[in-house]
């Protein structure tokens, strides 16, 4: 394996041909993507003059189409069978290649991903054909060699990057491997004039105007451990309405359009249901509150993408394992006014991280301690209004 020799100085004066078409492969949920929204901004920055193709699921096009770091934005599922993922990893990561990816010759080709790939990234960016394919080495975590051994053969170069770092530094530690510079990590969303005219649309549906307080919750989470208790968020929602003269707007995916809908039926006053909106359309209304809470979750990430402050309820315990795929210290919010709720321990049988397949160590954050966190956090965007210079909370 070559190794931190490479450099983006380099490929350009490759011998046999000038870098001149990247391929991205990000084949993860929603918070991933955002969270590697610097790192294409940044790839941008240092080849300028490629064509870089960014392959993302189908369910998360509509959030990286209007990506200006990009020439294009492709789309692949991968297997979702347990039995049969293994041979359909490379079935249908071979017909991929062989229908839209060959054609384009790639001169390089980068999976992002540090920790465990079970999105089979690696194996799509080993069939892109490309010349040069970099990505985290198999070993950076004892779990990753154990589940993804023989990783590292699929790649011309890895890097090894086994110190904990938040995903956006891991992120943009492939272009310092590769030579490159890094001027800026900050998130990034993408919205258009319809956004804007769909979010003026809808805010006027429900009375409120430039100026009314809009909270942003989000009860849903992909894994049922990291999900508050919906009796929690109903509390909550109704003290928000009855202290804190606000309105509320619940957001999440399509899937969880049920637990949106009993949300809004038990809670009272004004509030937006705008769970199951194209992600953009999520984003834009992010954009226009004053405070999001929730969970471990997607739109936790584009809350704190669009600058929002930012409530995490988090179920990993203080004191957890600081690596662990749940950790604030590898998935918190980035680079945004935060308070992160933790429980204070684990509940057994669990240690170090929750193992429940539903709600069991985040039921250790109080309702209490969320409703002082929202003070807190509002206290201080009231102190930023009248004083812009005010420095921004973070807090774990």
């Amino acid at each position: 394996m070559v190794q931190a020799e490479w450099t983006f100085r380099q490929l350009r004066q490759n011998r046999s041909r000038i870098v001149e078409r990247v391929l991205v492969v990000r084949l993860d949920a929603i918070g991933d993507v955002v969270l590697t929204t610097p790192f294409l901004r940044e790839l941008r920055r240092n080849l300028p003059k490629a064509r870089i193709t960014l392959l993302v699921r189908p369910a998360i096009h509509n959030l990286v189409e209007l990506c200006p770091y990009v020439n294009e934005v492709l789309t692949y599922e991968p297997p979702v069978s347990r039995y049969w993922r293994p041979f359909q990893a490379t079935s249908r990561a071979l017909r991929l290649a062989r229908k839209q990816l060959w054609s384009r010759d790639f001169d390089l080709a980068i999976a992002p991903r540090w920790d465990v790939d079970s999105y089979h990234g690696s194996m799509v960016t080993f069939l892109s054909g490309a010349r040069q394919r970099l990505g985290y080495s198999e070993k950076v975590t004892a779990e990753k060699s154990r589940l993804n051994g023989g990783l590292d053969r699929l790649f011309t170069h890895v890097i090894d990057g086994g110190v904990l770092k938040h995903e956006v530094r891991k992120n943009l530690d492939l272009i310092a491997f590769m030579g490159g510079t890094v001027e800026q990590d900050r998130l990034e969303l993408w919205f258009d004039e319809g956004g804007e005219l769909f979010v003026n649309r809808i805010l006027e549906e429900h009375g409120i105007h430039d100026g009314d307080l809009l909270i942003a919750i989000a009860p849903g989470a992909r894994d049922p451990k990291r999900m508050w208790p919906l009796s929690n968020f109903v509390e909550l929602g109704i003290w928000v309405e009855q202290h804190c003269g606000g309105s509320l707007m619940i957001v999440g995916s399509q899937e969880e359009e049920q637990l949106g809908n009993m949300l809004r039926v038990r809670l009272q006053g004004k509030v937006i249901d705008a769970v199951g909106l194209s992600l953009r359309e999520a984003g834009a209304l992010l954009k226009r509150c004053d405070l999001f809470v929730g969970n471990d979750a997607g739109p936790m990430h584009m809350a704190a993408a669009v600058g929002l402050p930012v409530i995490e309820i988090s179920c990993h315990p203080l004191g957890g394992s600081t690596g662990h795929s749940n950790s604030p210290e590898r998935f918190g919010p980035w680079r945004a006014p935060q308070i992160v709720l933790r429980p204070a321990k684990a509940r057994d049988p669990c240690s170090d991280a929750c193992v429940s397949h539903a709600a069991h160590c985040i039921e250790g954050v109080s309702v209490e301690q969320v409703k002082e966190a929202m003070t807190t956090l509002l206290a201080q965007r009231r102190n930023r209004l009248a004083n812009p210079t005010a420095v921004p909370l973070s807090s774990t």
